[in-house]
């Protein structure tokens, strides 16, 4: 592999890495403040992608197919916590599980029934359609814009988290929420604001992978995969969990991807190495994930504490 390849498998990651971060971020809150399994939040980041690819093929301006797609999915996920989650709180969560992964079917399906069961594509804006020259490697202007985007965000939860009064609740909420809501905080309220945020942040990775992925039912579940891997690795609960598990995770899975067929073609006979070198890369996460699991069951970055 030459020096310019491995640079753009390394950009490649990070920006995986990123797009991974906008959806274990709210996804992380979720599971750590409440305390529930939300399966439907891959859906969310559908949902997005089909509204921001719908409203640039109508309107054709990616900023109004921003804000749809952002709201959009804040709405969704306000009417899915409203209607379905908050029923199921203090249910166990096999019952999460289950209304969750029904919800999915569901939302999969009203997808297919109103856009179809073909693909949807929309295209890079125009401003962002070149490349940007970095270390004499043209690497798309694009998705540099999904690093900026995801590491603005960071930053806005960072100052949110950290800074506020709401970030104070929701670290708290993170730490004990039964204590919390004994100190007379409305917890529902609070549950409320994280599922929304969480749903927002998933409608903006949704718009954001749609200009460089089909966007088509059901493709919230594989990512939904690789969502739960990060907040496993990162810790539950952690937003710096997630971001860090996020950045761990599309560096293993993309470089895993690019790198181990060529090794295995190295040490074993073709055969063996074709049929065992996309195998492994594709493991490759689950075997990180497994093994942080083995060392540090809390995850890799936990939630602080006192």
């Amino acid at each position: 592999m030459t020096g310019a390849l491995f640079l753009a498998q390394l950009l490649n990651g990070f920006q995986l890495g990123v797009l991974l971060f906008l959806l274990s971020a709210g996804l992380t809150l979720v599971l750590g403040i409440m305390n529930c399994i939300n399966l439907t939040h891959g859906s969310l980041y559908m949902i997005g992608a089909y509204v921001a690819a719908a409203t640039y093929g109508r309107w054709n301006s990616f900023v109004l197919a921003g804000v749809a797609a952002v709201l959009v999915s804040l709405a969704m996920g306000l009417l899915i916590e409203r209607v379905v989650l908050r029923r199921l709180y203090q249910r166990d969560h096999l019952y999460q599980v289950l209304g969750t992964f029904g919800l999915i079917l569901f939302i999969n399906e009203v997808v297919r029934i109103i856009w179809g069961p073909s693909p949807l594509f929309i295209n890079v804006p125009e401003a962002l359609s070149g490349t940007v020259n970095l270390l004499g490697l043209p690497y798309p202007a694009y998705r540099f814009a999904i690093i900026a985007c995801g590491l603005a965000v960071a930053g806005g939860l960072y100052v949110v988290i950290h800074k506020t009064r709401v970030g104070m609740l929701i670290r708290a909420g993170a730490s004990n929420a039964t204590m919390v809501s004994a100190l007379g905080v409305n917890i529902s309220l609070l549950n409320a604001v994280v599922f929304g945020a969480g749903a927002a942040l998933a409608g903006l990775a949704g718009l954001m992978a749609a200009p460089i992925l089909s966007v088509q039912p059901g493709m919230g579940e594989p990512i939904l995969i690789l969502t739960l891997v990060v907040i496993v690795t990162g810790g539950v609960g952690s937003i710096r969990g997630a971001f860090y598990g996020a950045l761990i995770v599309g560096m293993v899975d993309t470089m895993g991807r690019a790198l181990l067929p060529g090794v295995m073609r190295e040490l074993f006979e073709r055969s063996l190495a074709q049929a065992a070198g996309p195998a492994l890369a594709s493991m490759s996460i689950y075997l990180l994930m497994a093994a942080v699991l083995a060392v540090r069951p809390q995850g890799l970055f936990p939630v602080k504490h006192g």
